[in-house]
């Protein structure tokens, strides 16, 4: 990478990725379309904000470890393959989601330890007790060193938080301001709808993946 794509794709790559892990229905969409409804734009705004906090942490965590994981050729293909896998998966799982989800166990032991009562902290708390955020996040850092869109260096990790963390928030911008501006007319059913969308998106990033995949085998074989 050179020194304005060191910054520039980690921080493009970083909030496109992140927009679209937080369209999908989960446990602070829901609050803040319930929350925000009765208690206006501000505390649908704030649980956003929390919940931003507290991905973006999970998000530095999540890529601390890949520093020398991509030293090999036969290592990066095969996170090659792992990334065309997973956006496949969620892509699939997204379009075809036909409920909304249940809380999870984790998500419930942890708020009734910690008890969250302003908006901020309800968000902080709820992503918290999320850890599938987490391994969503190794799953794309791997990705996006695979491909090249983020260099396994601080500097570029860090870009690509922030941008994710932008993503991520500025999607919770608008859910709020659309909640608070709707009134109960943005319901759950809208919401599983744009969770397709985003799942259409993430196959279309599948065939790109699987298109590069075919071309490199296509390379190896032609050499």
């Amino acid at each position: 990478m050179n020194d304005i794509g060191t910054y520039l794709w980690p921080v493009v790559a970083g909030a496109v990725c992140g927009f679209i892990s937080a369209v999908p229905v989960g446990p602070i969409n829901l609050t803040i379309l319930n929350e925000g409804a009765r208690r206006g734009f501000a505390w649908g705004l704030f649980i956003g904000l929390g919940a931003t906090l507290m991905e973006a942490i999970y998000c530095v965590v999540a890529f601390a470890g890949f520093s020398q994981l991509f030293t090999t050729p036969l290592i990066k293909a095969g996170m090659e393959l792992v990334s065309f896998l997973l956006m496949l998966y969620l892509g699939l799982k997204f379009v075809r989601a036909k409920a909304l989800p249940a809380r999870s166990h984790s998500e419930e032991v942890i708020e009734q330890k910690f008890h969250p009562h302003t908006a901020f902290w309800i968000g902080f708390v709820r992503c918290l007790g999320n850890p599938g955020v987490f391994f969503f996040w190794i799953a794309i850092g791997s990705s996006l060193i695979a491909h090249d869109w983020m260099a396994p260096t601080w500097p570029s990790k860090l870009a690509c938080t922030a941008g994710a963390t932008l993503g991520i928030f500025v999607w919770f911008l608008m859910l709020s301001y659309g909640v608070s501006l709707g009134r109960g007319r943005l319901s759950e059913g809208t919401l599983l709808r744009m969770e397709r969308w985003s799942g259409v998106i993430l196959l279309l990033f599948a065939l790109v993946l699987g298109a590069r995949l075919v071309a490199l085998l296509a390379q190896r074989h032609g050499s």
